[in-house]
C-alpha cells in the first residue's frame, strides 16, 4: 500500500504545484488579472473537482474487473471513462464559454468579467484531456503501475511554467496574451498530459494488449450508464467538501480581512497535507476494488484498514507539525517579524493549531471514502457528506462564529465538527460492509 501510494501522493502535489504556478505567474500580471484569474477559477474549479469525481468511477470498475480476470470489461470500463468524460467536458463547455455573462448577472464588475471569460474560454479546451488522465490515472492504479502519472505531471510543471511564460509574458517570440495566454498553457499542458499517458499505455508491452482504442466509437450503454450512476455522487461528495471551505471563506470575509487572509493561508497549508492521505485513497480505491473482483473477502478488509493506518500514521506527523511548527510555516506565506502583520499571523498560527486537532479525521475521511468507492459504494457516502459538512458542519461555523461570538476560530472548529462526523459515518459503513456482507453480495 505504501509503495502503490508514494507516486498517487507525488501526483496530487504536483497537481498543487501547477496551480499555485498559475496564481503567482498571474500575480505578476498585477492586481486586477490576479483578481480576474481567482474569478474564473471559482467556477472553473467547482466543475473540474465534479469532473474529477465522475472520472474516478472507472477506477474501481476496472480493478473489479482485473481482479476477475475480466481483461474485456477493463478495456471496455476505460473506454466508456474516455466517453463520459468526453461528454462531461461537452456539456460543461457552455457556461464556460458563456461565463463572462454568468459573472455580470451576479454582480461582478464587467472589466473583471471579461477577463476572467477570456481565461475560461482558453482553459476550457483542456477540461476533456485532463479527465482522460484521471481516467488512465485509474487504469494505471489498478495494474499497480501509477508511477508514469507521477512523472507526466512533473514534467507537466515545467510545461505549464514555460507556456506561462511564453503565453502569459510574450515570450520565445510568442504574442503577449495575458490571461487568455494562462489559460492556453493549462489547455496545452493538459492535452500534454493526456497524450504522454496514452503513448505510454500504447507502448508498454503489458498495457498494449487492451487495445484501449480499438474500435473506440463502438457504444456500451449499460457500462456508460455505469459510470455516470457510480462517478455522479462520487463527484457530489467531492463538491460537498470542496465547497465547505469556500462557504468558510466567505463567512471569514464577513468577519474581517485579517481573518480571511489568515483562512487562506491555514487552507493552503492543510490542502498541502491532504494531498497524501487523497494518494492512499486512491490506491485504497484499487486494492480494495481488486480484492472484490478476486472475490477476497479477508483482501477487502486487509486493504481498506491498511489504508487507513496509514492515512492515520502520516496524518499524525502533520498534526504535530501544524501544532509545534505553526508560525514557522506562516512565515513561508508573510514576514513574521514585521508588526503589521501580527493580527494575521496569530490568527493564522490559531487556526493551524484547529487543523492540526481534525488531521487525523480528514485523512480517515477521504480513506474511508475511497475504501467504500472501492465497493462501488458511492451513492449512500454523498448522503453522508452532504449531512456531516451541510447540516452539521457549516451550521455550526457559523453558530459558534457570530452567535457564540468566537470568530475565525468558530468556523475552523465547526470545520473539524464537520470532517469528524463525516469520517465516523463513512469509517463505519466500510466496517459494516466489509464485516457483514458476504464476498459474493459485495461483489455483485
Amino acid at each position: 500500500m505504501f509503495i502503490l501510494s508514494l507516486p498517487l501522493v507525488g501526483s496530487q502535489l504536483a497537481a498543487i504545484a501547477m496551480a499555485t504556478t498559475d496564481v503567482i505567474m498571474m500575480g505578476w500580471l498585477g492586481p486586477t488579472q490576479l483578481a480576474a484569474g481567482a474569478l474564473g477559477s471559482a467556477i472553473y474549479m467547482p466543475i473540474m473537482h465534479f469532473g474529477f469525481g465522475v472520472a474516478t468511477a472507472v477506477a474501481p470498475m476496472a480493478a473489479q474487473a482485473l481482479g476477475a480476470r475480466d481483461f474485456r470489461g477493463v478495456r471496455r470500463s476505460i473506454r466508456q471513462g474516455f466517453w463520459v468524460a468526453a461528454a462531461f467536458g461537452a456539456i460543461f463547455a457552455v457556461p464556460l464559454w458563456q461565463s463572462g455573462h454568468i459573472f455580470v448577472l451576479v454582480g461582478q464588475k464587467p472589466e473583471l468579467a471579461a477577463l476572467a471569460q477570456g481565461y475560461l474560454r482558453a482553459a476550457l479546451w483542456g477540461l476533456i484531456p485532463l479527465l482522460w488522465v484521471i481516467v488512465l490515472r485509474g487504469f494505471l492504479t489498478a495494474h499497480a503501475r501509477p508511477r508514469a502519472v507521477f512523472v507526466v505531471m512533473v514534467v507537466g510543471i515545467g510545461v505549464n511554467a514555460l507556456g506561462n511564460y511564453a503565453l502569459m509574458f510574450g515570450n520565445f517570440g510568442f504574442p503577449r496574451l495575458e490571461l487568455v495566454g494562462a489559460g492556453l498553457s493549462t489547455s496545452v499542458v493538459d492535452a500534454f498530459m493526456a497524450l504522454a499517458l496514452i503513448a505510454f499505455v500504447l507502448r508498454d508491452r503489458r498495457f498494449r494488449r487492451y487495445v484501449l482504442f480499438a474500435r473506440f466509437w463502438r457504444s456500451d450503454w449499460p457500462r456508460f450508464v455505469e459510470v455516470v450512476r457510480l462517478g455522479t455522487p462520487i463527484g457530489l461528495m467531492v463538491l460537498a467538501e470542496s465547497s465547505l471551505f469556500g462557504a468558510a471563506g466567505l463567512l471569514m470575509g464577513l468577519i474581517g480581512t485579517a481573518e480571511l487572509a489568515a483562512h487562506a493561508i491555514a487552507l493552503q497549508c492543510a490542502a498541502v497535507a491532504f494531498m497524501v492521505p487523497l494518494g492512499i485513497s486512491q490506491a485504497v480505491t484499487a486494492r480494495v476494488g481488486l480484492a472484490v473482483g478476486a472475490r477476497d473477502h479477508d483482501g477487502i478488509g486487509r486493504a481498506g484498514w491498511v489504508g487507513l493506518w496509514l492515512g492515520i500514521a502520516f496524518t499524525s506527523i502533520s498534526a504535530a507539525v501544524f501544532w509545534l511548527a505553526g508560525e514557522s510555516l506562516v512565515g513561508l506565506y508573510l514576514d513574521i517579524d514585521d508588526a503589521r502583520n501580527a493580527p494575521v499571523v496569530g490568527l493564522a498560527v490559531s487556526f493551524l493549531l484547529i487543523a492540526a486537532l481534525f488531521q487525523l479525521v480528514d485523512g480517515a475521511q477521504v480513506i474511508g471514502a475511497g475504501a467504500l468507492r472501492g465497493l462501488r459504494d458511492t451513492r449512500v457516502p454523498m448522503f453522508l457528506a452532504i449531512f456531516g459538512y451541510w447540516i452539521v458542519g457549516m451550521p455550526t461555523s457559523a453558530a459558534l462564529a457570530f452567535w457564540l461570538d468566537l470568530g475565525g476560530q468558530g468556523i475552523w472548529i465547526g470545520l473539524a465538527v464537520g470532517l469528524t462526523v463525516v469520517a465516523a459515518l463513512v469509517v463505519w459503513r466500510f466496517h459494516r460492509r466489509e464485516r457483514l456482507l458476504p464476498a459474493l453480495a459485495v461483489a455483485g
